[in-house]
């Protein structure tokens, strides 16, 4: 081959590696992610989610990409995000944080698999026909943290002995918590003979106003609801409760890992785990429908004693004797 020739044929080739290099970026899948906060709260979770993509053989950036839409806290956004996604055609969109995130994807598309992670009962909530076969195109994960409210409220009146009035903080614009958890809190306390208080917050400027009743009325304890805006406040939580000394339970682990009291449920990096290994199998071409869906089986009751102390509480042997974590 004359240089000459040589020269032209290696030019050529290098012209058509960066339309083959885009082509090759375009063949990869895109996992659209959907959750109603912000992700600097939500750094574990979102390490389970990807250790369950590469169970089923995806990392990001290397065979699969993702495209995160946060509403920042602000539930109104969600559907607008949830459209976005669709219209970008992605592979399977993830709509995780609840059932606002789940209703909104479910709104946006009947084509387009979803995987959820909600906290109460996917049946009841219209997102699939039964969860031993969906039956559409949306399938995942039910955490169980809003149908354990009322043993939420039992481990809290073990470790604060003696109380009786109970405040719980909820936000009113999630039907779930309207639906399930207010009537099943509501119920248990009836069962045990307390008072209960009911107090609403969907904003950061709520949670504010709901601790200062709180100082007026002094609850001896306070149940903190599930979902947004409660997960993406936790520091915000913990401080207003160590401010007022107000013993709080809480569903998430992470929230006495930074100074709350006590907390019971799911474990949520596992939850995230769980729908990080659905959308890896639904890229490899199982069908939502026929993905079951999963219910979280490891549960954690985690307490902070140095939180604690600092409240007066004595923890007493038989939590002690059931924790999953003592954080001292």
């Amino acid at each position: 081959m004359k240089r000459r020739e040589f020269i032209t044929l290696l030019g050529g080739a290098a012209a058509a590696w960066p339309v083959w290099a885009r082509a090759e970026q375009a063949a990869m899948p895109v996992i659209g992610f959907l959750h109603p906060q912000s992700p600097d709260t939500f750094a574990e979770p979102l390490r389970g989610f990807r250790q369950g993509l590469k169970d089923t053989g995806y990392s990001e950036g290397e065979n699969v990409a993702i495209d995160y839409r946060w509403a920042e806290n602000r539930l109104e956004r969600l559907p607008g995000l949830a459209g976005d996604l669709v219209r970008k055609q992605v592979a399977v969109i993830v709509a995780t944080g609840g059932s606002v995130s789940a209703l909104a994807a479910k709104a946006a598309t009947t084509t387009i698999p979803v995987v959820f992670n909600v906290g109460d009962d996917p049946v009841r909530l219209g997102l699939v026909s039964s969860l031993s076969r969906p039956g559409s195109n949306l399938t995942g994960v039910n955490f169980l943290s809003d149908e354990l409210a009322a043993k939420r409220l039992e481990l809290l009146r073990e470790l604060v002995p003696g109380a009786v009035r109970f405040a719980v903080l909820v936000n009113p614009t999630i039907s779930t918590v309207v639906n399930t958890t207010i009537p099943e809190v509501q119920a248990a306390a009836r069962a045990m003979g307390l008072q209960i208080r009911v107090i609403d917050a969907s904003s950061s400027n709520e949670i504010i106003a709901a601790f200062g009743t709180f100082a007026r009325e002094r609850p001896d304890a306070l149940l903190v609801g599930t979902g947004p805006p409660f997960t993406g406040r936790r520091a915000q939580l913990v401080q207003l409760a160590t401010y007022y000394k107000i013993p709080a339970i809480y569903n998430l682990r992470q929230t006495v890992e930074i100074g709350g009291l006590i907390s019971y449920g799911a474990s949520l990096t596992d939850a995230y785990r769980q729908v990080g290994v659905y959308a890896g199998r639904i890229l490899k071409g199982a069908m939502p429908a026929d993905l079951p869906v999963v219910q979280s089986t490891k549960f954690e009751l985690v307490i902070n004693a140095e939180t604690a102390r600092m409240l007066g509480l004595s923890v007493p042997p038989s939590l002690l004797a059931i924790a999953d974590e003592v954080i001292e």
